[in-house]
């Protein structure tokens, strides 16, 4: 997400012919955004986000089972 703003910050200053950016070509005010499209690619290609998207899920599934264990009372066994 960050790539994303950047590129667009690089893009709108370039556009406008402000500072340094002015002195950048195109490609070099357009590389954020290039480079976040490789990365959304990559990182769906492998199944990175999915795989932390379903480490989240499985978290939350934890703390809602072990909030309605404790609200019912019933704690984890302890050993004699």
């Amino acid at each position: 997400m960050y790539m994303v703003v950047l590129g667009g910050i690089l893009l709108l200053l370039k556009a406008f012919e402000v500072s340094f950016v002015d002195k950048l070509p195109w490609w070099g005010a357009l590389l954020p955004l290039g480079l976040a499209i490789l990365w959304w690619a990559w990182a769906d290609a492998t199944g990175w986000t999915k795989r932390r998207e379903i480490d989240k899920m499985d978290q939350r599934k934890k703390e809602r089972r072990a909030r309605n264990m404790e609200s019912l009372g019933v704690g984890p066994k302890k050993r004699k």
